[in-house]
């Protein structure tokens, strides 16, 4: 699993998320099949109607579930700004070697690796991933 759907599976999975809603298990009618005998001569063939698709789940919003797990854990948590705080509030590997596969993985090539300037776009990089996969966030977060 890569770093980014285990970030993605620590938030959007949090007991604080709404659940999904999922179209009820309606019973399905039976099957009749109009075939021109006589049998079936006044039989019409059923109207086709669509499955249901299930509506959107509502977005995450993810400061509000950062924010809980921070104040879970004591509320020491710089999340909005460092990826590091960020990758250990989601009890996430936050190493360098992490950082870098994270980095890859994203497309980041902002700085050395390691250097704060390359940090901040990572920790950018994955909130607006996050927004883009369902995630409500902050547009300072975002930029």
């Amino acid at each position: 699993m890569s770093i980014f759907s285990s970030i993605v599976n620590k938030i959007f999975g949090h007991p604080s998320t709404p659940p999904v809603a999922t179209p009820s298990a309606a019973p399905k009618p039976a099957v009749i099949i109009v075939d021109g005998s006589e049998a079936t001569a006044g039989i019409a063939p059923p109207a086709r109607t669509p499955e249901p698709v299930a509506p959107p789940a509502e977005p995450v919003d993810v400061a509000a579930v950062l924010t809980a797990m921070a104040e879970a854990k004591g509320g020491k948590s710089d999340w909005q700004h460092s990826i590091v705080d960020l990758l250990k509030l989601l009890d996430l590997d936050s190493s360098l070697a992490a950082r870098k596969e994270l980095a890859a993985e994203l497309d980041v090539h902002a700085g050395d690796h390691g250097s704060a300037e390359q940090n901040i776009a990572l920790h950018k990089a994955v909130m607006k991933k996050l927004a883009d996969n369902g995630g409500k966030v902050p547009e300072e977060l975002k930029h």
